[in-house]
């Protein structure tokens, strides 16, 4: 089966930048829209980043525009998560998605197949 493996999770301080990535095994993802999602302690998991199929099409939860960019390279099936002016607030468990549809789409219930998530820990 098609498997999502992340990378680029860590520690840093208050105010730096992380880079995480997902690349799928198995099969191209091009003609999917990728999503990233967080859970941070004690809370439920939300919708952070999606980019739909081509990247022509981006959406951000209110907590993280103009700090983090989503993007995608096709050939080499990976999604991108460029993570900018980090707060302790982001601190959390990340995970990469991939849904079967068109546009983008901050529901989880529309993703159906999910990475096992990378730690981000941001310090004051």
């Amino acid at each position: 089966q098609v498997q999502l493996v992340e990378s680029g999770g860590g520690l840093v301080q208050a105010g730096g930048s992380l880079r995480l990535s997902c690349a799928a095994s198995g099969r191209t993802f091009s003609t999917y829209r990728m999503g990233w999602f967080r859970q941070g302690p004690g809370k439920e998991r939300v919708f952070v980043a999606a980019v739909n199929w081509g990247g022509s099409s981006t959406l951000y939860a209110d907590s993280v525009k103009g700090r983090f960019t989503i993007s995608r390279d096709d050939a080499r099936n990976t999604v991108y998560l460029q993570m900018n002016s980090l707060k302790p607030e982001d601190t959390a468990v990340y995970y990469c998605a991939r849904s079967l549809g068109a546009g983008v789409t901050n529901r989880p219930d529309d993703y159906e197949l999910w990475g096992q998530g990378t730690q981000v820990t941001v310090s004051l």
